[in-house]
């Protein structure tokens, strides 16, 4: 690491060690990573994460007692970072082919670009719709909830928040970015702000794009610098406050940026809205989990009668 990084990678760790583990070797992997520094926030994980990060002695490491959130646990390390580029960076990734410095360079190269971020793809190799979006609206919401976006995913109007009509091999401005891979300069940090801490996590990063674009800046999605995504990793340990974070997440956003455009009972059929997706979310992850749970039942119990059938005597006579 050298004594002026180029660019300062922030890391926030929950319950993911082995995944952390992964990811940090990836960066490691770009032949410029010794302009990089790296912090670790490890919000409380309470397992070897810690432990593991020592085997990591040049990754600068902040251990929090309790667990404060995505944006609070960035913001912890934003101000005391040393490079005038700011990679936020998921724990549950693995960066490819130099994505790093390929995202510094198209910063270096578009003076006029805040914040740009990769390809992101999940595991099989498909493409993370999070990482190049619009800004949520009620419109866009409705084409969602009514499935349009889907039965129309090449249709500009229909397909306007996820841009599903977009060529993801092609850079493209976009509105917002995923937190989960997203680099901005330092200097448009410093005139936007830090992350909403009223946001746990999920949606920052879509408010912190609509802070750059009205400071004046590009948010660009650049697919030559790719980084792969285990979704969710930290998020599944605890489905139900991930849901009511998202949607938390929503509701914060529509206020601040959204609310004042619409009268007062509009507003309140949204925040309806957004909370009655919520119930549905977790009331259906509460009956698939019941039917997962019922299905390894009866598959134990069809191997337990199974097991007890060939163990039986055959053509024994019974008791007389």
């Amino acid at each position: 690491m050298g004594m002026n990084p180029r660019v300062s990678i922030v890391i926030v760790n929950w319950k993911t060690p082995e995944l952390l583990a992964g990811c940090l070797d990836s960066i490691a992997e770009d032949p410029c990573a010794a302009d990089f520094e790296i912090w670790v926030v490890d919000n409380a994980s309470g397992d070897n994460s810690l432990a593991v990060l020592r085997d990591y002695p040049l990754v600068r490491v902040v251990a929090n007692e309790q667990n404060v959130g995505f944006g609070k646990a960035c913001n912890q390390v934003i101000p005391d970072v040393s490079a005038p580029l700011v990679f936020l960076l998921n724990p549950d990734t693995v960066v490819t082919d130099c994505a790093v410095s390929k995202l510094a360079a198209y910063l270096d190269a578009n003076k006029d670009c805040g914040a740009v971020g990769p390809m992101v793809l999940n595991p099989d190799g498909s493409l993370q719709l999070a990482c190049r979006r619009s800004f949520p609206s009620p419109a866009a919401s409705f084409y969602r909830l009514t499935y349009l976006s889907k039965l129309f995913p090449k249709n500009q109007t229909f397909a306007q928040y996820n841009l599903t009509f977009a060529d993801p091999g092609k850079e493209l401005d976009v509105d917002a970015l995923s937190g989960s891979a997203m680099m901005v300069r330092k200097s448009v940090i410093d005139s936007v702000g830090l992350l909403d801490e009223a946001i746990f996590m999920f949606g920052e990063d879509i408010d912190w794009c609509w802070r750059i674009k009205e400071d004046g800046w590009r948010v660009t999605y650049c697919p030559d610098a790719v980084v792969y995504h285990y979704h969710g990793a930290s998020s599944r340990l605890r489905p139900v406050g991930a849901t009511i974070n998202l949607h938390k997440g929503m509701e914060v956003f529509y206020r601040k940026h959204l609310a004042h455009q619409y009268w007062p009972i509009f507003n309140v059929l949204v925040y309806l809205g957004i909370w009655t997706r919520a119930i549905l979310f977790i009331v259906l992850s509460f009956v698939q989990s019941f039917i997962r749970k019922r299905r390894v039942i009866q598959v134990l119990e069809a191997r337990s009668a199974k097991t007890v059938q060939s163990k039986s005597p055959v053509g024994t006579a019974g008791p007389k």
